[in-house]
Order: structure tokens, then sequence, then C-alpha cells
């Protein structure tokens, strides 16, 4: 058993942050080996149940869940900051002669050990990512993670068409690496799998009617994808699936939408869309960076609020513009506050916080596994220095409440913030 005494912050059943400015994480063992949260409260109260045990004392910092990004692509590493008219030329021009290169084991190998660093520098300890049509790009990356004890969820893309030579695949050999690295690598330690049809116009209709078939015999991995990202992105999508309803329904037709499924962006929807969302148990992956950089539009929390359909925070890397989880909070804030039907949405910075920490564990079906530091979550998490910097130690000296302190850390912090990230079942 291990115990920790700082700054606590975690999450009530109805989203509520709970904060401790004095608290006590009780952090130790189950049967697996797995690091688990014993306890975490107020110090004073729970300090004498524990008093026989060691204690790290963190003063003037505040542990915290570790941050989960629901939407990432590991091999655009190095394509951030690419400039581009607009997705579909940043991805013709940035995207698919980079991710071409992931062909080669040793080169993917050497991306993943980047991209995992920048993970850990960044708090985030849960990651749903992209890898490329290479199965070798997903072995590098979870042999990487796994040898770490991190928790990621990955999955080679499927694309075998309307894509250029280098990472376009081949329809019945992709549905057969996929299956072939399911069975290699979901459920391996802290490793998921996700089916990954990178987007419906990459993808025969084959190639979807198999990723569905796999994702029907596999009720228990992952489905990703990206959806109404952009109006040039739904055009193309409707003159190839005349018959489907909308761009999210061909997904539906193809047994695509259900319980761990996950589609980033989820921008231009209507009401039949989002209905189409929350009854399949289906769920959004908001990227507010990599649409305020590619131009790409607003998520419409409102009308997912209204319909009722479940979302949580992603940084798209390498759309998006940063792995700082800090950075994507910040952005969210600025979609609510312009992006919406009704502008002047303000997302509190309770409801930011826990979208990209134990909102996203429960959009991605992992309530009580991840993204919270109540007993028997595993014990991700993250020790924050609210005075990593001089203009940010200035701010959060003067925070009269808790809604004051993290706002100040979503808008002046970054990767600085992150004194260290701790893994549940770091090797």
């Amino acid at each position: 058993m291990q115990i920790y005494r700082s700054g606590l912050l975690r999450f009530a059943d109805d989203h509520s942050a709970l904060y401790e400015e004095d608290g006590l994480l009780a952090v130790g063992p189950d049967a697996q080996g797995r690091q688990l949260v014993q306890a975490a409260g107020a110090w004073h109260a729970l300090a004498p149940e524990y008093a026989q045990w060691p204690v790290v004392h963190w003063s003037g910092r505040i542990i915290a869940p570790g941050f989960i990004d629901m939407h990432m692509h590991f091999p655009q590493t190095d394509v951030i900051g690419s400039p581009a008219d607009g997705l579909l030329p940043w991805l013709e021009n940035y995207t698919f002669p980079h991710e071409s290169r992931f062909a080669d084991p040793a080169y993917a190998a050497g991306v993943a050990i980047v991209f995992l660093d920048e993970l850990l520098r960044n708090g985030v300890t849960t990651a749903l990512t992209f890898a490329t049509s290479h199965p070798a790009s997903v072995d590098a990356l979870m042999n990487e993670a796994q040898a770490r004890g991190l928790r990621l969820i990955a999955g080679k893309v499927l694309q075998d068409r309307h894509s250029p030579d280098g990472v376009r695949d081949e329809t019945r050999q992709s549905l057969l690496d996929t299956e072939a690295l399911i069975g290699r690598w979901h459920g391996k330690d802290r490793l998921g799998y996700a089916i990954t049809p990178r987007f419906a116009p990459s993808c025969t209709e084959a190639q979807l009617r198999g990723a569905g078939e796999l994702a029907a015999r596999y009720p228990d991995v992952w489905v990703q994808s990206h959806v109404a990202e952009n109006k040039d992105e739904i055009r193309w999508a409707r003159e190839l699936f005349p018959a489907a309803r909308s761009y999210l329904a061909v997904y539906d037709d193809f047994g695509l939408m259900r319980e761990r499924a996950v589609y980033a962006h989820c921008i231009h929807f209507d009401d039949a869309d989002r209905a189409l969302m929350r009854d399949t148990g289906a769920v959004a992956a908001v990227s507010p960076t990599s649409n305020l950089f590619l131009g790409s539009g607003f998520f419409d929390y409102a009308g997912a609020d209204r319909v009722g359909f479940r979302y949580g925070l992603a940084s798209d890397v390498g759309g998006g513009t940063s792995f700082s989880p800090f950075h994507t909070m910040l952005a969210a804030y600025y979609v609510g506050r312009e992006g919406q039907t009704k502008p002047g949405l303000s997302l509190s910075p309770q409801a930011l916080w826990w979208q990209h920490t134990a909102g996203a564990a429960q959009a991605l079906g992992l309530t009580g596994v991840i993204g919270n530091l109540q007993p028997g979550c595993e014990a991700d998490f993250v020790v924050l220095d609210p005075g990593a910097t001089p203009l940010l130690a200035r701010k959060t000296a003067h925070a009269a409440n808790l809604d004051e302190l993290l706002f100040a850390l979503i808008v002046l912090g970054d990767d600085r913030v992150i004194e260290r990230t701790v893994i549940s079942q770091a090797k």
C-alpha cells in the first residue's frame, strides 16, 4: 500500500468535481498486480486508518485523474502544424505521404516511442488512437505501450479506395489482418483493439460490410472512425452512398453503430443523426483544436445534450495542434462560447475537466476503471503543479473556489503543469 498526501481532485456520479485541499489517496495492488485506488478523501478523515503505511507528501500539488484522449493519430505525430487549406488537401499533401512510411517496422517503432513519451509528458494515461493501414504500425505501438504498462486502444486503418499507393490496403487482406490483430492484442494486459475504417469515403462497401461483421463477432472491441467533420467530405460521402439517409447512417447501414463505437468530430449533424448516436450507444470524440485549425466547424454541445448522446474530449493529433489536455479544454471552451446554435454557452471548468477524464471513460465504456480516483479505479493519475509558471502561480494563489482554480489551469496551463504521471501498471 502506498499513501499520497496532496490536494486531491476526483468526480462524483453526477459529474461534479470533488476536491480536497488536503487529501489522501491510498493505492494498493489487486490479485492481478494492478495498482487500484483503495481509498480517497480528506486527510483528516482517512489518515488514522492508514497510519501504518508510508506517506508521499506532495505539498502544494494536486493529484488528479490521468487524462483520457478519445481520438488521436499516432502516425501523425510529425504532421502537427502542417499548413493546408482544409481537411482533404491536408490529407493529400501531408498525412498520406507521411503515413506511407509506417510500412517500415523500425520507423513505426521510433515514432511510437515519441508518441507515448508525449502522451505521458502531457498527463494522458489512456488514448484511443489510429495506427496506419500497415499491421506493423499497430504492432509497434502496442509493443511499446505494453512495455510501459499503459492502457491504450488502437487499430489498423481500413482504406481500400480513394487512397494513394503506400497507404491503400486490399479489401480481403485488410479484414484478415484486422482479425489477426484483434487476436494478438485485444485484452492483452491493458491493451484494447479498435476496428478502424478511416472514414466511409476511403472504404468500399465490401470493406465496410466486413468491418461490421467483425464488430458483430467481437462485441467487446471498439470501433472508431470519422464522420461529419467537413462539408466537402459530407458531399463526397453522399455521392458515394446515395442510398444512406446521411453520412452517419452509412456506418449504421454496415453494422458499425453500437456501444464502444467512437466517431470523431460529429459536427454537421441533424437531430436524426443525434438520435441515431443516442439509440445505438455510439459516442462522439469532440476534437476542438483540430476543428478550429482545419476550419471544419463547431461541435454542437447544446444539440448533443438536448437529444442525449455521449461525448468526450480528444486532441486529434496531428490535425489537432497539441498533445496538451489544457489546450484541448480551452479550445472546447471557445467552441462552447462561439459555435452553438445559440452562441454564448459557457462550459464550466468542471464540465470541461470531466469530459477529458471521467466523461471520456464513460463514453469508452470504462466507467469505474479509468478516468477517476474513486475506490476501485485503476490508479492512473497526474500530479499537477498549480505554480508551474509565474503567471499561473499568481492566478491560482488568488483562486476563490474550485472553478476559479480549474479554469486558471485550463487557460494558463500546458505540459509544465504536469509534474509527474503515474501509471497503474508501470513495468
